[in-house]
Formats: structure tokens, sequence, C-alpha cells
């Protein structure tokens, strides 16, 4: 899910950001805060397709913070990360309803590969492409085909094609995408949406997206045809993330001089 609207909640400055730097380098669009109580806030205030926490997080606690999240019903795949070991806040974690638990010391890697597990679980297993028609969109490999052929996309237009993909027959606010690309709390031109919606149209096909005047955008079900969410994997493909290097290299200094990597 590489350009999903994600939460991040980690109260260490020098590790939040290079988390911060490491997931914006991946595709994510990222929504940093730095406690509880700020976090709290931003999953009532927005959607997010991920979230990863800290478990000690300040002023409010995070496995409370999931609990919550369940209660009313709301399965946003949460990751909660922790200095702390211990057997039993991994057990009191995952009981509370988080979908896993990664100790420090960590890896990059390892975080990003969490991530495409919790993220394909919620989607069902096995889903790492969206087909519609002509259009394959492969989620691990972060590219485009159209009728077999590879399509050029920035990574905005990715994540406004991905959306629209895997909410096929749903009309989709411009605040919405404005929100998966930027983080709920960005500031973005007005046009923004737009721009993108048409370099899509001149690459894809202009009858791939649909606008609905005065409400947003939409990718209309094949008609006579089930939603079609993906696809599993050819035999033997493994699912792939490609880090810039620079970012990679700021999280493994970081976490290293704090003693959270080995």
């Amino acid at each position: 899910m590489q350009g999903s609207p994600l939460l991040l909640a980690e109260g260490d400055p020098q590790l939040g950001t290079a988390m911060h730097a490491s997931l914006a380098a991946d595709g994510y669009a990222v929504h940093w805060v730095t406690d509880g109580r700020l976090a709290e806030q931003a999953l009532d205030a927005c959607r997010f397709d991920l979230v990863v926490m800290d478990a000690a997080l300040a002023r409010c606690s995070a496995v409370e913070m999931v609990r919550r999240l369940r209660a009313r019903a709301d399965l946003t795949p949460v990751i909660l990360i922790s200095a702390n070991s211990d057997v039993r806040q991994r057990v009191d974690a995952l009981d509370s309803g988080a979908d896993d638990f990664l100790a420090k010391p960590f890896d990059a890697s390892e975080l990003h590969a969490r991530l495409r597990a919790v993220a394909r679980r919620a989607g069902g297993p096995g889903v790492s492409r969206l087909q519609h028609g002509e259009i394959m969109v492969d989620l691990d490999a972060h590219t485009v085909l159209r009728a077999g052929q590879p399509v050029s996309v920035s990574p905005t237009e990715f994540t406004i094609l991905r959306l629209l993909l895997d909410n096929r027959g749903a009309v989709l606010s411009r605040t919405r995408l404005e929100e998966a690309l930027y983080g709920w709390d960005a500031e973005v031109e007005s046009n923004t949406v737009e721009v993108h919606i048409h370099f899509l149209r001149k690459k894809l096909g202009r009858g791939l997206i649909r606008t609905v005047r005065g409400v947003g955008y939409v990718v209309d079900l094949p008609a006579g045809r089930p939603p079609c969410r993906g696809v599993a994997p050819a035999a033997g493909q493994q699912a792939s993330a490609t880090l810039a290097p620079a970012a990679e290299t700021v999280l493994a200094a970081s976490v290293r001089k704090q003693g959270f990597i080995e």
C-alpha cells in the first residue's frame, strides 16, 4: 500500500525524523506526531491506511488507543514498536488488537516488510496487484502497465491511481485524495489533484477516470462484472520495495547511535 496515508507516532525526535524520511522515501504519505494525545487527535480527525506507534508514547497509552480503535470497529492496521522486549508487553499489545509488534533494535527493511505484510492482510490474502481492463498496477513493484506495456507515472500519480482503483465504484473527493497525498495537515495547491488526474488520463485513457461534478472522481466498475481488488502474485514472485539510499542511511545511523539497531 505504498502511497497510503500513514500515521507515525514516535516521541524521540531523532528517531522520528529518520523514520519519517525512510517511510516517505518509500512512497508513504506520512503524518508524524510526537505523543499519544496528538496521535489520538489525528486518528479522530482523519482516516489512515496504516499506523506505526511507539508503545511508550507520552500523554496517552498506545495500547489503550488500539483498544479504542477496535472497540469502534476501526480495523486500521497498527504496528507497535518498543525498546522493551518484555514478553508480557508484546502479548498485551497483540491482545489489544495491534496487528504486529516490532521490538527495538530493528532494521528499516524489516519495518517496511512488516508494513507490506499487514497491508496485504488488511486487503485480503495475496493482494499485490490491481487489474482494471487493460490497466494493471503492481503495488509491490510500484509499476503500471497498459495493455502489457509499461507506463511511466510519478509517485503522486501512482498514489491517486491506486486509491481510485482500490475504491472502484466509489466517488473519492478531492479532499480525500489530497489527504492521501500530503497528510492531513499539509497545505496543497487548489488544483493539484486536477493536474495529476489530467496527466493520468493522457497516459491511461480519458475514459478511465470519471469526474462527478461537485463531488470528486471515480473509476467505474466494468459493466456486469463484480469488483476486482487484485490478483495473487505469480508463482515465485516476492514482494519488494526500494528505499532511497540516503533515507535508509539516515535511519540506520540514527538508530545505531541510540542503540536501537545492531
